[in-house]
């Protein structure tokens, strides 16, 4: 998150506007939805995380107990079968 200075970007009505609720503090404005990105596209845990999942199911399918897949990758049982049994 970047700081910018009010009156460089927002008309100076506005500004007046805002300073009858807020002065000289800092206020975050978040982003559209449209343009927020997804948890860990940034910083390429989101890839990580798919792959290993597709690790884990190719695995499932090739005859490994969940028991061991949940074993070998550090995760609950519970959590291995959510994997497993997602449509992605």
């Amino acid at each position: 998150m970047k700081y910018v200075k009010a009156s460089t970007v927002l008309p100076e009505k506005l500004i007046m506007e805002i300073q009858k609720y807020v002065q000289g503090e800092t206020i975050y404005i978040p982003t559209t939805d449209s343009t927020r990105k997804k948890w860990g596209t940034k910083s390429g845990g989101r890839k990580f995380i798919d792959k290993r999942n597709d690790e884990i199911k190719d695995a499932f399918c090739n005859g490994m107990s969940v028991q061991d897949l949940a074993d070998e990758y550090f995760l609950s049982v519970e959590t291995i079968k959510k994997i497993i049994y997602s449509k992605r």
